[in-house]
Formats: C-alpha cells, sequence, structure tokens
C-alpha cells in the first residue's frame, strides 16, 4: 500500500506528464490546419519541433515516475 506522499508525488507526476501531452496535441492540430488551409511550411516546423520537445519532456516526467517506483 503506497502512503499518502507517495501518491501525491505520483499525482504530481502524471500532471507533470499531461501538459507535454497537451502540448503536442495542439501543436498538432495547428500542422493539420496550417497543410488543410496552404499556411506557410514554417508554421508547421514550428509546430513540429515543439512536438518533438514535448515528447522528450513527457518522456523524462515518465523517467521520473519509473525512478520514483
Amino acid at each position: 500500500m503506497t502512503s499518502d506522499n507517495q501518491t501525491e508525488q505520483l499525482n504530481k507526476l502524471v500532471h507533470d506528464a499531461r501538459g507535454p501531452l497537451n502540448r503536442i496535441s495542439m501543436n498538432a492540430e495547428l500542422i493539420k490546419l496550417v497543410l488543410e488551409n496552404d499556411m506557410p511550411k514554417e508554421k508547421a516546423l514550428d509546430a513540429l519541433d515543439k512536438i518533438i520537445n514535448n515528447c522528450q519532456q513527457c518522456s523524462e516526467s515518465l523517467q521520473k515516475i519509473t525512478d520514483s517506483q
């Protein structure tokens, strides 16, 4: 059984992982809009850079969860 402190820490780590996932989703939607509306490809490239960065942040958050076990 986990203590309240462990549960609180796990909840914070999961919350921290959700932030990058939300930003990934938003940027993927932006890329879709860019492609559908013939907007400058620089906007899509910028969104892809943000997706890559947020994937790395999410991976780090998941590693913290693994390390806390």
